[in-house]
């Protein structure tokens, strides 16, 4: 386990977002934005992501994480923060790498948005028939 002093840090990223996350020894603060958890992300599933990889290593009242997120919506962000977590609690104690990783938290989610193709209205999504 890492000392007191020293953080451990880890990024996150999913769609266009990246979060950047910091995870120390402390009480189980969260701080996203220089907000709290419930303040940053008012929905509960948004929390529960967020909240994933603390409650499947068990950690929750034992670290402080401390988030600072960018880019993208707030589904997105909310994932990228999981992933940052993630990873910075795997560098904070390496006996969690195998909870994490059978737990699927350490794999990125590689889906972007499709680039939109000439002669087309969006990615995919061509132009109206017009019969007359």
């Amino acid at each position: 386990m890492a000392t007191a002093t020293s953080d451990s840090l880890g990024t996150g990223r999913r769609k266009s977002s990246v979060a950047r996350v910091r995870v120390r020894q402390g009480e189980g603060n969260i701080t996203i934005n220089k907000r709290t958890l419930d303040e940053y992300f008012y929905n509960t599933q948004q929390r529960n992501v967020v909240l994933a990889p603390l409650e499947h290593t068990g950690v929750r009242d034992r670290v402080d994480v401390i988030i600072r997120v960018g880019g993208g919506g707030i589904t997105g962000q909310a994932d990228a923060c999981k992933l940052g977590i993630a990873r910075a609690l795997k560098k904070y104690d390496e006996a969690l790498s195998d909870v994490l990783r059978d737990s699927n938290l350490l794999t990125r989610d590689g889906r972007m948005k499709e680039r939109k193709k000439p002669g087309l209205r969006g990615a995919r999504r061509g132009t109206q028939f017009s019969k007359r």
